[in-house]
């Protein structure tokens, strides 16, 4: 118990420590020239991908209208000459990211606890990013050892060497610590550039106490992001700044290329038209899309995810009123046939390769045909049908009768390469939250609600079924009504409102996660194995497995 007071005083601490703005950067000589030339270098979404992420970058083909195809991207090697080329020949530059650096990583990342992609970005230069929901996947004691170093607290230091902490501020001024009332980490930092002041404000969606587990967040309440930054604009002011930049961890989509803005929309939309004046730059995440947009006269951009795009955005301000007077942005493929893998990239990625080894390269299975996580218009996936299987055959011994789970937790395609041999590295990709297979039972009732709340809001979340369900949904009817009145099955039989059905979920959709509250009234809980486990015994036990083709949902029309 000692111990434990000891860590809860040190978290403590750390949180009153971190609530105070960054340090004013101390001004640089000034320049004759009338105006000053800045630019930023993002990213957003890079989630711990320190080599390139299979598939490649997905963009429209320049040789056939309609066609999508692939090109190699991203890998922290190539990123880092990437930023360094891109930073040549603009003297007043900065290396910002809009949050989920870390969080649903690779193995060679979330083996430990994404110290080597802290470690990564420190030595790339990154100066600020904002804190995103993965960023508190491990809660937010975790993030804080991330922000300042130390040992993890369970596992040590595994590391080639002690882990230092992030050489880049975490900025979070949405995210306030209930019982103080103060930021968790600084809710901005200035930066002069030729002697103009900047600020970089970090703010988190307002939504992540809805998409992470519980735990991660108990005890944080995160504030309207608008609302957030507007309020701090008059304390910018008194610090004589004029020009904000927002890096922002909520996004949307739009159409028209990586660097296109047809038909923007999602949460984007609702905050930015409500931002202070002062905000020129929105660097903006989470939704995984590229857009470079003009929203209200400022610069709104995303770079996709997994460091396969790096955005360079151009500022000219003025050197008297501090204000930006013009700005344009493009998004820059990681391309490993324009930039040279940085040799310091190399050597730290190397150093964890070594120690992850053992464990990345046990081949765990065979594959006959690679197992996609794209959708079909019923909302299933190849890849969903094979971990609900698996998760389902995990728990028959309790008495599981279906599983179900979440297209969010499925993070990576397992592509088949060679003989289809599968390691244990890309079922960890797969399935990289470390969550627990929880057997309950809910009613029919229940069940039929469950689906329904799959198409409330502007995107379903199409929940992916295991073998043995069956139901349809109508993309017509309004929500709430979408399920097809007698449509829903179990094994061929109609399922009944009062029968009690026994089924298996992820820890995380079984706390509620993704607004699916009704799995909190669950009963008779089991705890199981985690879910990347379960899906490397279930390749373990099928070996040459054929993507399953069973058709488990339909949709109307």
């Amino acid at each position: 118990m000692a111990a434990l007071r000891a860590a809860f005083a040190a978290l403590a601490a750390a949180l009153v420590a971190g609530c105070a703005a960054a340090p004013v950067a101390a001004p640089e000589a000034s320049a004759p020239a009338a105006t000053v030339s800045l630019r930023l270098l993002a990213i957003n979404d890079f989630h711990g991908y320190l080599m390139p992420p299979p598939g490649g970058l997905r963009q429209p083909d320049p040789n056939e209208p309609g066609r999508v195809t692939t090109v190699p991207a991203g890998g922290a090697a190539v990123m880092a000459t990437a930023v360094r080329e891109l930073a040549a020949g603009h003297p007043n530059h900065v290396f910002v990211a809009a949050g989920d650096l870390v969080g649903a990583s690779p193995l060679l990342s979330a083996l430990f606890h994404d110290e080597p992609t802290v470690e990564s970005m420190s030595a790339m230069g990154l100066a600020f990013s904002a804190v995103g929901n993965h960023e508190f996947d491990e809660g937010a004691a975790e993030l804080l050892r991330l922000q300042h170093g130390g040992c993890h607290p369970v596992d040590g230091c595994r590391g080639p060497q002690p882990f230092a902490g992030a050489g880049f501020q975490y900025l979070a001024a949405s995210t306030v610590v209930r019982a103080t009332g103060q930021t968790l980490l600084p809710a901005y930092a200035i930066r002069r550039f030729d002697g103009v002041p900047v600020a970089f404000v970090g703010l988190t969606l307002k939504g992540t106490p809805h998409i992470v587990m519980p735990s991660g967040v108990a005890g944080l309440e995160f504030r309207d992001e608008a609302d957030t930054v507007n309020a701090l604009v008059p304390e910018l002011r008194r610090q004589g700044v004029n020009t904000v930049v927002v890096l922002l961890h909520e996004g949307g989509e739009a159409d028209g290329g990586r660097d296109g803005c047809d038909n923007l929309r999602g949460a984007i939309t609702r905050i930015v038209p409500r931002l202070d004046p002062a905000v020129a730059v929105v660097v903006s995440g989470h939704t995984h899309r590229s857009y470079v947009c003009r929203v209200d006269g400022r610069l709104v951009t995303s770079g996709d995810h997994y460091g396969m795009l790096v955005t360079a955005i151009d500022l000219q301000l003025d050197r008297a009123s501090g204000r930006v007077l013009q700005s344009d942005a493009k998004n820059v493929v990681v391309d490993p046939a324009r930039f040279a893998p940085d040799a310091r990239q190399q050597a730290l990625i190397a150093a964890y390769e070594r120690l992850a080894a053992p464990l990345a390269q046990r081949v765990v299975g065979s594959i006959t045909a690679s197992l996609t996580r794209e959708p079909d218009a019923s909302g299933e996936s190849v890849l969903g049908r094979v971990i609900a299987d698996a998760q389902l055959e995990a728990t028959r011994a309790v008495g599981a009768q279906a599983a179900l789970t979440n297209p969010g937790g499925m993070r990576s395609p397992i592509l088949k390469t060679g003989d289809g041999r599968v390691r244990y590295a890309d079922v960890f990709e797969a399935q990289p939250f470390g969550n627990q297979l929880v057997t309950l039972t809910i009613s029919g009732a229940q069940l039929a609600a469950l689906l329904e709340n799959q198409f409330h809001g502007e995107r379903p979340r199409v929940l992916q079924v295991s073998r043995g369900p069956h139901y349809e949904w109508d993309a017509t009817r309004p929500a709430g009504s979408r399920l097809v009145p007698g449509s829903l099955t179990l094994d061929g039989r109609p399922v009944a409102p009062a029968q009690r059905l026994r089924i298996t979920v992820n820890s995380y959709l079984a706390d509620g996660g993704d607004r699916f509250a009704v799995l909190r009234e669950g009963s008779e809980r089991v705890y199981g194995i985690a879910d990347a486990e379960a899906l490397a015994r279930y390749l373990g036990a099928h070996p040459g497995l054929e993507p399953p083709r069973d058709v488990r949902i339909v949709r109307r029309p």
